[in-house]
């Protein structure tokens, strides 16, 4: 890629809610630029989509890992990323968007914005990801695009400008009318691969006017002189409407809307010419640093300090020293295959750069361009592009710089892990591909957890749902050749105080010799558990010396060791500040190891007198089913401690979204089968922690009881 002119680069993903067609719309996107010669689905009799190159997302039909690629359109380089549209596979679609340009939202014409759309729209606004609407499967039964458009306005409050009009719907869709040029376009061929440029039906022309003006009064808010235009009634040039819209897509204000139908293959190849004329490359996205090396200058009296003195801004340049991220990592046979994104300078075969977050310097041994589980060898590559390297160890989210820079990029926005099971293996002798499986995971996937219960033992791993741990239980069978014994899943409760305790703890032990001596009083209060940033809060009131500052941190140290594990049932402790307020120590017998020991007791014999409670995490669901099913699913829901939000009839189909004690969804998908004869489907994702009803916490606190017993009774 060297010498190549960054203007014709396009960085893009393709994020949406589950079963929206993404994997399909890639595949046309890869056919259609010349990077594959035989379309392949995502389900059917093949080989299962390319970008779908693990045997088990070809099994399920469904995308695990996101998947790289690059094609050329026209005098565009366009690199792509299919992303998983599961909620649990969410950090997948979360690191890639991080090192992306522009994003495609593809949204179903029937099912229109749907939970996992809203997850993925506040994934592209959290880092300022200019977006293309596309709206899929125009070909099904029910399929309305104003109903969708309105949609994006309501719930995703952005401004949709539709650029197309569609002549038709469901099995009568023929193509779309382009409101830029005003022609109708129609996608002939056995593969649609035959773009005819016609004039607008008569059926149309007025619908199609009306759309246009609409499209350029939205624009008009972006140019002063579209606005003269509009109102001296003089006609706008392609020309002169074009350059209007990229103005408005990058300043993120706008959000153009597409329409077609990957399946039947029409609307591909318009949605990529407006990819290269809408979407930024890299010379239009600004991109910040942090610099390591800054030291911020003494304040005069009042000054406040400038919170983005230490941020430098990278240039796309390969002349300037190298600045790139490490925004995905796998495991494999020879070694980590580590994807990376360059936002400034370049990287070349056999050079050594430095790991940021290590100090260490890294040799680049092999450079390779991706495309699914494919590679192509290449000897560089410079700021702009997104490759991978071979061999290198790194973790995800480390920044790689060159001679002369020594900067961070912003890590990735990481969500809790709500689930838990433990894991072992069935034979002894599998032991160890299992710890080398589970640590290659962790690696992988920062929303994966792996951890040892101090008690029994037991290795446990944590991730973002059932389905997250399933599949790497499966691949560990797969990959590794372990089978596993494994536990009941286990939801993630926390504990948390509900009423303040002052406390004054002495901790004294005499063993002849010196001995240890420590005094520490002050309060614990509970934090308002809706506005909380931090779980745990430390505030030092100590005054005139009582406590010396060299005993203060290991007392703080010494608080925090004994949240992990709460007195009700062993579950982390949240939501608790200790203010420290007075104390006393001796000359001989005090020590850091002392104080540590008195703030660790004191923190468990103070949260027993807290009025303890129980946090649970509640799930947003939405759940697809035909309308004659409504009734019975929205009872089962409440029957399950269930809130429904909102219940809306689409096309004959129901969507029911509400919120659900993940406790209460274990086995969900099987009832949800048997209830709607297979018709009917779900998603879930993470909502928030919210207290246990008080007389369910006797009932999980006595069961929690007995599954110790029986570990430690078993171990």
């Amino acid at each position: 890629m060297s010498n190549l002119n960054l203007e014709n680069v396009r960085n893009i993903g393709i994020s949406a809610h589950i079963d929206s067609g993404k994997t399909t719309l890639t595949e046309r996107i890869l056919y259609y630029g010349g990077r594959i010669h035989r379309i392949n689905e995502v389900k059917g009799d093949g080989d299962g989509a390319t970008m779908d190159y693990m045997d088990l997302e070809r099994e399920r039909g469904i995308t695990i890992t996101s998947a790289a690629t690059k094609v050329q359109w026209g005098e565009t380089h366009v690199n792509v990323i299919d992303t998983p549209g599961h909620v649990d596979f969410t950090v997948e679609v979360e690191r890639s968007l991080r090192v992306l340009d522009g994003a495609i939202l593809v949204l179903c014409a029937v099912g229109g914005v749907q939970s996992q759309s809203l997850t993925v729209d506040r994934q592209m606004k959290r880092y300022g990801i200019p977006r293309i609407a596309f709206i899929n499967k125009m070909d099904r039964t029910g399929a309305n695009p104003q109903n969708v458009i309105k949609a994006i306005r309501d719930k995703l409050g952005i401004t949709p400008m539709p650029l197309q009009l569609n002549m038709g719907a469901e099995s009568r869709f023929e193509g779309v009318i382009d409101l830029v040029t005003m022609k109708a376009i129609y996608y002939d061929g056995e593969k649609g691969e035959t773009v005819r440029e016609e004039a607008i039906p008569e059926d149309y022309a007025e619908a199609a006017k009306a759309a246009r003006h609409e499209m350029l009064e939205t624009l008009s808010m972006f140019s002063d002189e579209l606005m003269e235009a509009l109102l001296e009634e003089r006609e706008v040039t392609v020309e002169e409407i074009k350059p209007i819209i990229r103005k408005a897509v990058l300043s993120r204000n706008v959000t153009p809307v597409m329409m077609g139908t990957a399946y039947k293959n029409k609307g591909v190849q318009t949605l990529l010419d407006a990819v290269v004329a809408y979407l930024p490359s890299p010379l239009d996205r600004e991109m910040y640093a942090t610099d390591i090396d800054y030291r911020a200058p003494a304040l005069a009296e009042g000054e406040v300090a400038d919170k983005n003195a230490n941020k430098v801004l990278l240039k796309p340049d390969p002349k300037k020293p190298l600045v790139c991220m490490a925004f995905k990592i796998i495991e494999e046979q020879f070694g980590q295959l580590t994807f990376i994104r360059l936002y400034q300078g370049e990287i070349i075969k056999g050079d050594s750069y430095t790991n940021t977050r290590t100090g260490k310097r890294t040799r680049f041994g092999r450079i390779v361009r991706m495309h699914a589980e494919d590679r192509e060898e290449i000897d560089r590559a410079e700021a702009g592009d997104i490759v991978a390297i071979v061999g290198v160890e790194c973790a995800s989210g480390d920044t790689f710089c060159g001679d002369g820079a020594n900067y961070a990029l912003e890590s990735i926005f990481v969500p809790e892990a709500v689930i838990r099971l433990s894991i072992e293996p069935a034979k002894r002798d599998g032991a160890d591909r299992l710890a080398k499986a589970l640590e290659r995971f962790r690696r992988e996937d920062p929303t994966f957890r792996v951890f040892t219960d101090e008690e029994t033992g037991q290795t446990i791993i944590a991730g973002m749902g059932q389905l997250h741990l399933e599949i790497y239980t499966e691949r560990i069978k797969r990959e590794y050749k372990v089978e596993c014994v494994v536990g009941e899943p286990r939801v993630a409760y926390r504990e948390y105080p509900t009423k303040s305790v002052e406390f004054n703890y002495k901790h004294k032990k005499q063993t002849g010799g010196s001995g240890q001596y420590a005094h520490i009083v002050g309060r614990l209060d509970p934090l308002d558990l809706e506005t909380m940033t931090d779980t745990y809060v430390f505030d030092n009131k100590v005054t005139q010396g009582r406590i010396p500052k060299e005993f203060i941190a290991p007392t703080d140290f010494g608080f925090r060791r004994a949240l992990p594990k709460g007195p009700l049932c062993e579950c982390e402790v949240v939501g608790v500040r200790m203010t420290l307020i007075d104390g006393g120590y001796h000359d001989v017998d005090s020590s850091e190891m002392a104080f540590q020991i008195a703030g660790f007791d004191c923190m468990r014999e103070t949260l027993k007198k807290a009025g303890i409670g129980l946090l649970e995490p509640i799930m947003k669901i939405e759940v697809e089913v035909p309308t004659e099913y409504q009734g019975t699913v929205s009872g089962h829901v409440s029957s399950k401690r269930g809130l429904i939000n909102n219940s809306e009839v689409r096309g004959g189909v129901c969507y029911i979204t509400a919120e659900c004690p993940l406790a209460m969804m274990f086995d969900y998908a099987n009832e949800l089968r048997s209830m709607t004869q297979g018709k009917g489907g779900f998603t879930m994702e993470f909502s928030a922690y919210k207290p246990v009803p008080k007389s369910l916490i006797d009932d999980i606190v006595s069961r929690r009881k007995a599954e110790k017993e029986a570990r430690l009774a078993a171990k």
